[in-house]
């Protein structure tokens, strides 16, 4: 069963996310399909690639597959950690790349989506930033790429709190670009994408990888980022590590007590 469909029209790429069972739960089978259809993508110079699931859909993605989190004493979202795989892709991708979001959108497809060029969303969709729920250590890079999404306010809020942020209130602080009707989204989408597309691609490749590189440019020592990493281990060899995965696997709240 595949997990993903791709389709092409005018040089406008779209790929959709197609494992309701799952909630679209970024496993390490639907990245690889995701990974081997960019990589196809980028070799027939598409100038647009839609990001997107389902129509109807009620969860856009589950976020990583808490699943495949490994146990205790190794780091949940390291370097070839499959989702920190599919974000450098996006994030290194010649072409702009467009979430196009109905439903909820969890944790690590959070990022995922914010990770993208453009973000249009419809009314009813919303974004929440879960690890926390979890116990769940996020990624240097990840908090990075939150931090160059959103005001520092917005993302504390979203971080300590782990709710949901419905679009609208994504659209006032910046977050996403554009809120429509679930009619609409397709049609609007599409219309920018468009627009994207008659541009010149060489011009866009260049500046999408300028903007890449000028976001990514923050000055850290080696002996910060070696003590984040220290902080981040702290919690992955955590008592509350163990129960907020096993929490979630049961099926309930988890009982964090802070060791």
């Amino acid at each position: 069963m595949s997990l993903i469909s791709v389709s092409i029209d005018n040089l406008i790429a779209t790929i959709t996310l197609d494992n309701p069972n799952k909630r679209n739960a970024l496993s390490e089978a639907m990245i690889h399909s995701m990974i081997e259809a960019f990589e196809e993508l980028e070799k027939k110079k598409v100038r647009v690639v839609i990001l997107r699931a389902k129509a109807g859909v009620k969860v856009w993605s589950a976020g990583h597959d808490v699943n495949e989190i490994p146990k205790p004493r190794r780091d949940p979202l390291g370097w070839d950690d499959h989702l920190r795989q599919i974000i450098r892709l996006i994030e290194r991708f010649p072409a702009p790349i467009i979430a196009m979001v109905e439903g909820g959108v969890w944790g690590g497809a959070c990022e995922m989506v914010l990770s993208c060029d453009m973000v249009i969303a419809t009314k009813n969709a919303t974004f929440a930033f879960t690890p926390a729920k979890l116990g769940v250590p996020y990624n240097i890079t990840g908090v990075l790429n939150f931090l160059n999404a959103a005001r520092r306010m917005m993302v504390r809020e979203m971080v300590f709190t782990a709710k949901p942020v419905s679009a609208q209130r994504a659209e006032s602080m910046g977050i996403i670009n554009h809120v429509v009707d679930a009619e609409q989204l397709e049609s609007f989408t599409l219309d920018i994408a468009s627009t994207i597309a008659a541009n010149s691609p060489l011009s866009i490749a260049v500046i999408k990888e300028e903007l890449r590189i000028l976001e990514s440019a923050h000055s850290i020592t080696p002996l910060m980022f070696e003590r984040l990493q220290g902080l981040r281990r702290e919690v992955y060899d955590s008592e509350d590590y163990k129960e907020g995965i096993a929490a979630f696997q049961e099926k309930r709240l988890p009982e964090f007590k802070g060791k």
